[in-house]
């Protein structure tokens, strides 16, 4: 049985940085692709980052692009996100996400990561606050 834990949420201050974890058990920690997703009260989920199998891909949402590195440790069976430059516009629920690798590989394009829908194991997410 996959389970994603996520951990590292706090609240701090605008232009504070934050590193977010998601371990993830179950399985071979390699075949996963990882995402991070985040939604704030009354919003739609909204994509974060994510990064591939092999940690040599990511994608990041417009927002967080720049300040945002997702990474992965697969000795760790760790996924990190670390924030920096933390805005009060970063306040969210962040969650990870993860799915298995499997063919047909040319469906793994940037739009495939982005898909929530794609992703079929969740964690139960970290809360995010940031202050100004």
């Amino acid at each position: 049985q996959v389970r994603l834990v996520e951990s590292g949420g706090d609240s701090v201050q605008a232009g504070d940085s934050l590193r977010l974890a998601c371990i993830i058990s179950g399985g071979t920690f390699t075949n996963y692709h990882v995402g991070w997703f985040r939604r704030a009260p009354g919003t739609d989920r909204e994509f974060v980052a994510a990064i591939n199998w092999r940690g040599e891909t990511t994608f990041y949402g417009d927002s967080v692009k720049v300040r945002f590195t997702i990474s992965r440790e697969n000795a760790e069976n760790t996924v990190y996100l670390q924030m920096s430059g933390l805005k009060p516009e970063d306040t969210s629920f962040y969650s990870c996400a993860a799915d298995i690798l499997m063919a047909p590989y040319a469906r793994y394009t940037e739009s495939y990561f982005r898909d929530p829908a794609m992703y079929a194991y969740w964690g139960q997410g970290t809360q995010v606050t940031i202050s100004a």
